[in-house]
């Protein structure tokens, strides 16, 4: 039996922060050697940062990568290190793993598939390598002591002292044709897999299949390593580190941690992964050409069979809950939150509370970020990370959880005429449960003064029945200013509280609700968020528990609040129920139905409303829809969080001048016996 620790290492790094990124990798390194690990993947791109956009194309910043790779060279002494950077080679950029073997750069790999589709744009800035192609990289030297090198690149294998090691780059684990086939035909004992791979409902079942799989269909041993974080602003990384050895598990690291890495370890037998490769059926190579095996005269010290061989690291509880989807999207998007605030060198943050359903939910997963953070990091710890110094005497010694979460977190109730007692008792009881700081604006006067502006330019009064939107809009715009300034007082980002929901039909007032440096829930359904919000009122986040004072949210049914209170406005009667507006974004967005397409579908999934009801209402989205994308244009970043983001930036694409759908939509019309546009009934 020949045993080997392994490991991977999630880290939390920051696009073009090179001394900040190396600095992260050699503290991992020197974990690593304190875990006794002999072999370490690190992440995808982890040098650069994986979300450099056009700074990839710049020769300088893949200068800057090469020469921070250098750096780190030296501090890999008796380890097997694989890191991950841009390389140019001749007239392409290329998405790249270098291998560091005991303190010497032995090979660079390039990626041979590139992820082009949702958020991923990488075809933009790199070339997939051709598979099977292998040629040398030439490095400069930067003085006598140090001569130029050349160095091996391409499709390689390594031999590192009778281990053998292979490369599949993320995107290579997802396609049908992975090279990890054409390495285990090649006999190689260990795949790395160095990955980026951004957060997404239920996505880290399909990692877990994939790593699974490969071990097993290749008879190998699988080494997973994610990033982790807000890296660049609007995907979140969960890490994860997976390890897998033949076909079984053996060691799966913790998911949205607050610290900058995550070591998970494990010991696999080499040997039992040979076993269990000759056992397998590989078409071999067309010839086997020496060249793709680098041989490095290093061997990683064995260990022990005692050791421990289901691996370092583990995931919690909540993990294989029923409620997994509530937990991480509570601690994906409370990652995300604390990490926009810390590397955005922000101090806290603003929320315009308005007692509902939609900034209540932002203010609680605040809270949930300086928690979840405190319990990771300590108080203290978690203050020091944010910049933040809560305590009596200004230092961060001081600092306790409530003093934090009052410095980080203000609310702000800003009332007008048609606000009402009952959103201003939950916005507030709801700020005092989560121990924010709270105030309250009469915001009246100013409404009234801009409304006496307008009324001396067009010589009439304002009504209700000719200016309804006018006077709507306003009330959410003069509460903009205010916040804003507080803000900027404070350095602290001011959050928008749209959904995803709001943003496909356009129910935002520009520069008003909308108005913020971050829109954390706008890749969410306001039809999940309220089933969340029950959640959070009465089981909460493991290890945080319930939020109570969620129940004057929840009872609620969700308004505006901007027309007098004897209209009793709510926004689904403004717009339609909020299940039907979400299953026809669904439908028309993610499968790309036409507007009768998505009704036909309607009138069998709800058949509680009238077949003229879901016709009415799918003429609404599609109508909205098409109107609203110049505000999907100016939305704050937001996070991704499904297939079913309308962030036109990273996303979903539509133009912002169309036809309507108008020729669609008297289709609609004509096969659900209304009549056309204009026409009477």
């Amino acid at each position: 039996m020949h045993f080997i620790h392994v490991g991977g290492i999630a880290l939390n790094q920051t696009p073009l922060d090179w001394n900040g990124n190396r600095d992260r990798i050699l503290a991992a390194l020197h974990l690593a050697r304190e875990e006794g690990l002999s072999l370490v993947c690190l992440p995808e791109l982890c040098i650069s940062g994986y979300g450099c956009e056009d700074a990839f194309l710049s020769p300088g910043v893949q200068r800057m990568a090469w020469r921070v790779l250098e750096e780190i060279e030296p501090h890999t002494t008796g380890l097997i290190v694989a890191v991950g950077l841009p390389v140019r080679q001749e007239s392409a950029v290329y998405d790249a793993a270098a291998l560091l073997v005991d303190g010497r750069l032995v090979g660079v790999v390039p990626k041979q598939h590139l992820a082009g589709e949702g958020i991923h744009y990488e075809p933009r800035w790199f070339r997939p390598w051709p598979r099977g192609r292998r040629t040398h990289l030439l490095v400069e030297g930067s003085g006598p002591a140090a001569p130029s090198r050349e160095i091996p690149f391409g499709d390689l294998r390594f031999d590192c002292g009778g281990i053998r090691i292979g490369f599949e780059i993320c995107e290579d684990a997802w396609v049908a044709d992975r090279p990890g086939a054409s390495l285990a035909a090649r006999g190689v004992d260990l795949i790395l897999n160095p990955s980026a791979s951004h957060f997404a409902f239920a996505k880290d079942q399909v990692r877990q299949r994939f790593v699974l799989e490969g071990s097993r269909a290749f008879g190998v041993g699988y080494v997973y390593a994610n990033l982790l974080g807000n890296e660049a602003g609007r995907a979140i990384y969960d890490g994860g580190v997976l390890i897998a050895a033949a076909g079984r598990m053996v060691a799966a690291g913790r998911r949205f941690g607050f610290a900058d890495w995550i070591c998970t370890g494990a010991v696999i037998d080499i040997d039992a992964c040979r076993l269990a490769q000759t056992r397998l059926s590989f078409e071999p190579p067309a010839a086997q050409i020496p060249s793709d095996c680098v041989s490095v005269p290093f061997a990683p010290p064995r260990v022990d069979a005692r050791c421990s061989t289901r691996g370092q690291g583990g995931r919690p509880a909540w993990e294989s809950g029923a409620q997994i989807k509530e937990e991480e999207f509570a601690r994906g998007v409370a990652l995300g939150l604390f990490d926009s605030m810390r590397k955005s060198r922000s101090r806290g943050f603003v929320v315009s509370a308005s007692g509902g359903c939609d900034s209540s939910a932002v203010a609680c997963l605040i809270a949930i970020a300086v928690r979840l953070a405190a319990a990771e990091l300590t108080v203290s710890g978690a203050a020091a990370r944010m910049g933040v110094a809560a305590g009596q005497n200004g230092g961060a010694g001081d600092v306790t959880l409530k003093s934090l979460l009052w410095r980080v977190l203000l609310c702000v109730y800003q009332a007008t005429a048609n606000s009402g007692p009952i959103t201003r008792g939950a916005a507030e009881g709801l700020a005092r449960a989560l121990g924010a700081e709270f105030h309250a604006f009469d915001v009246e006067s100013l409404v009234q003064a801009y409304e006496g502006l307008v009324e001396g330019v067009i010589n009439r009064p304002l009504t209700w029945a000719e200016d309804d939107v006018a006077l709507q809009n306003i009330q959410a715009r003069v509460r903009a200013p205010g916040v804003w300034m507080l803000a900027n007082v404070r350095g602290a980002l001011l959050v928008s509280t749209s959904n995803r929901s709001e943003a496909a039909v356009g129910y935002a007032t520009m520069d008003g609700d909308t108005a913020g440096g971050i829109a954390p829930i706008a890749g969410i359904d306001k039809a999940y968020l309220r089933r969340w919000l029950v959640w959070l009122e009465k089981v909460g986040p493991e290890g945080i528990g319930p939020i109570p004072a969620l129940a004057a949210v929840n009872a609620q049914a969700p308004t505006a609040e901007l027309r007098p209170g004897s209209e009793h406005q709510t926004d689904e009667a403004d717009l339609m129920p909020y299940d039907v507006l979400d299953a026809v974004e669904r439908c028309a967005i993610l499968d790309k139905q036409t507007p009768l397409e998505a009704w036909q579908r309607l009138t069998v999934a709800f058949p509680g409303h009238t077949p003229r009801d879901l016709a009415l209402w799918t003429e609404r989205f599609f109508m909205l829809w098409s109107r609203n994308q110049w505000k999907r244009e100016r939305y704050a970043p937001s996070y991704h969080l499904d297939d079913e983001s309308l962030d036109p930036k990273t996303w979903c694409r539509f133009p912002i001048l169309s036809g309507g759908y108008a020729r669609e939509l008297a289709e609609l019309r004509t096969a659900a016996g209304l009549p056309p546009v204009g026409v009477r009934p």
